[in-house]
């Protein structure tokens, strides 16, 4: 190979590396997890370690997905916090109360955060609503109807249940007494929403949507149908995490699920995903999922006060954006300079 050509060749890989909008993301995690690493010790690179971080990354992640997906294309979804609670609340009183079979539960639960998804994308895609107007208001609704249930059904604000051996294997389970089942569902949604992202069309379609909605309707692009698919889908990932979550802890509570409102949008942020819509990746999300998860745990390991982990995650969202619009701005340099 020339010299020439050798150039070209480091050029190219610069080229791409620099277009990717998960490199912060990745440079952001080396750096998180070196820091905690050498505060935590080896406590922090065992298996607790792991595991402690990897159980929240994977609760968050299945969320954090679909909702970067969502704010690829534009929009976002408020709701899911409130989604949580209301599916393991839904499983709890079926399967719980009720004592119908766990299969009527999970797909009770499920089925709450498909509706709610339907609804949220038809307010959208019907009306002038933003997204993020609509959803704040269909969160605090289905807390409402939520709480209502519980005090109707039980007189309380939580339901117990006690799962069947195969129900709490699937998906409630901890392996070898640390690792959450939970742990391999993400990595299973991981690779189905990075062939839907990355390897089918749906995935220009997603991008086309959150560049300019308009163009892509006029491109033939059904708009309308796949914003509703996307909200049913951040409806599914809400309501899976609340249905393993009734089945690791075996009670559904009425004000759980909060925090996976501003974490997941969080995680989608420090993965690259562009709040404006249109740029973003998979990877980047699970990079900012395993970041902001690590961040979460490392605090307690490192023994640090609790409140240096909200500066380090606010210090980490600002830094994303930062470096976010540092990589596109090299890349669009790059791109120039080729021509």
């Amino acid at each position: 190979m020339t010299t020439q050509s050798s150039e070209q060749a480091s050029g190219f890989s610069l080229g791409s590396l620099i277009r990717r909008p998960e490199t912060g993301s990745l440079i952001g995690f080396i750096v998180v997890y070196v820091f905690f690493a050498i505060l935590g010790g080896a406590v922090f690179l065992g298996a607790p370690g792991w595991s402690s971080w990897l159980n929240i990354a994977a609760e968050v992640g299945i969320i954090a997905l679909p909702v970067g997906l969502l704010m690829i294309s534009g929009e976002f979804d408020m709701s899911v916090g409130s989604v949580v609670p209301a599916s393991s609340m839904m499983a709890a009183v079926l399967s719980g109360h009720y004592e119908l079979p766990a299969l009527v539960g999970i797909l009770g639960g499920l089925g709450v955060g498909l509706l709610v998804g339907f609804v949220n994308g038809l307010i959208v895609t019907r009306t002038t609503i933003p997204s993020l107007i609509a959803t704040i208001g269909m969160m605090f609704a289905v807390m409402g109807l939520t709480l209502g249930l519980a005090v109707l059904v039980k007189g309380s604000t939580s339901v117990s249940y006690v799962p069947d051996a195969t129900s709490k294997q699937l998906l409630g389970t901890f392996i070898g007494g640390m690792f959450n089942v939970s742990i391999f569902w993400w990595v299973g949604f991981v690779a189905i929403y990075f062939f839907v992202l990355h390897l089918s069309p749906l995935g220009s379609w997603i991008f086309a949507i959150g560049g300019d909605r308009e163009s892509a309707r006029n491109a033939g692009i059904p708009t309308n149908k796949l914003t509703i698919t996307l909200f049913m889908a951040s409806g599914f990932g809400a309501a899976f995490v609340g249905i393993a979550q009734v089945m690791t802890y075996q009670a559904a509570q009425v004000a759980g699920g909060q925090s996976f409102i501003f974490n997941s949008i969080m995680c989608v942020v420090i993965g690259g995903v562009l709040l404006t819509g249109g740029a973003g990746s998979v990877i980047g999300i699970l990079l900012g999922t395993m970041t902001f998860a690590v961040v979460n745990q490392g605090i307690f390991f490192a023994s640090l006060d609790p409140n240096v982990g909200s500066i380090i995650i606010g210090a980490l969202l600002l830094a994303a954006v930062l470096s976010n619009d540092t990589f596109r701005a090299l890349a669009m340099n790059y791109a120039t300079k080729k021509k």
